[in-house]
């Protein structure tokens, strides 16, 4: 596959939550074009079986490909956990950069040895999770919760209700009883709570969002491989869903700060978008 450096990088995430990826990525390269994919049919992709959030991504990158797209950024951390090493293998002549929980930062600086983590079933259930663990946080105890609803919370757009509120206070106030110095985010939607969050913890734990090092990640596979566009450009961003596009247009201004139009597309099968 032909591939040059004037080409859109793709973003995919099971709904709103990689806008928190795309926004760091305009901001580090405002000269890169963006396609925007949220899949917001099967949001949450957290609690779905691992095969199935597989076979969503496959069909979202073949549809990002057929876009052109030069690079495709996995921002959520369920479709990593379930689908990246497929993804790498399936597509090997395109580049793919991926979502890790930030364990290994999180492990290198706790004070206390103990660190909150907090993510969807589907990424504590995937081998990367597990991996990640085993090589980084050797002697720091992870405390771990799945935030149930907060995905939803977020696709809503209630990023400061009080039901919010009560969902990161029941997975945040046993954990800083333990005495947690580092809160892990785990699921690229939950940057959009991130003021909440430090609200609940205070300002002496530290909140690690993980989008700033997969924008890195993204720019230094692009310098490598001859493929980053002209500097001095303004890049163009292109969005689609799944799911109601007035949906995701009505939230793009409170989550990003832009407004812009959003392509509805409808899934054919787990594997095919039209």
């Amino acid at each position: 596959m032909q591939i040059d450096n004037r080409q859109p990088i793709g973003v995919f995430d099971s709904g709103v939550g990689g806008l928190s990826v795309l926004r760091v990525i305009r901001e580090q390269m405002p000269e890169e074009s963006v396609l925007y994919f949220g899949d917001q049919e099967h949001v949450p992709y957290g609690p779905r079986p691992l095969q199935q959030v597989k076979d969503f991504s496959e069909g979202i990158t073949r549809f990002l490909l057929g876009k052109c797209a030069k690079l495709i950024v996995v921002a959520c951390n369920a479709a990593s956990a379930a689908a990246l090493k497929y993804l790498r293998e399936t597509f090997s002549d395109i580049s793919f950069v991926g979502m890790e929980p930030a364990v290994k930062p999180a492990a290198e600086h706790t004070v206390t040895g103990v660190v909150g983590v907090l993510a969807t079933p589907a990424t504590f259930q995937g081998a990367l999770y597990a991996s990640v663990v085993e090589r980084f946080a050797a002697g720091v105890v992870l405390l771990q919760s799945t935030c149930p609803g907060l995905v939803q919370q977020i696709e809503l757009g209630e990023l400061d209700s009080p039901k919010t509120h009560t969902i990161l206070e029941a997975a945040l106030q046993p954990m800083l009883k333990q005495n947690i110095d580092t809160v892990v985010l785990g699921c690229t939607h939950y940057p959009f709570v991130i003021p909440l969050i430090q609200e609940i913890v205070g300002e002496k734990v530290r909140v690690i969002d993980p989008a700033p090092a997969v924008a890195r990640q993204a720019e230094r596979i692009l310098e490598a491989r001859g493929l980053k566009a002209p500097i001095g450009g303004r890049g163009e961003t292109q969005f689609f869903t799944s799911g109601e596009a007035a949906t995701l247009q009505a939230l793009l201004p409170k989550l990003i700060g832009e407004i812009k139009t959003v392509t509805g597309l409808d899934w054919e099968s787990d594997t095919v978008l039209k």
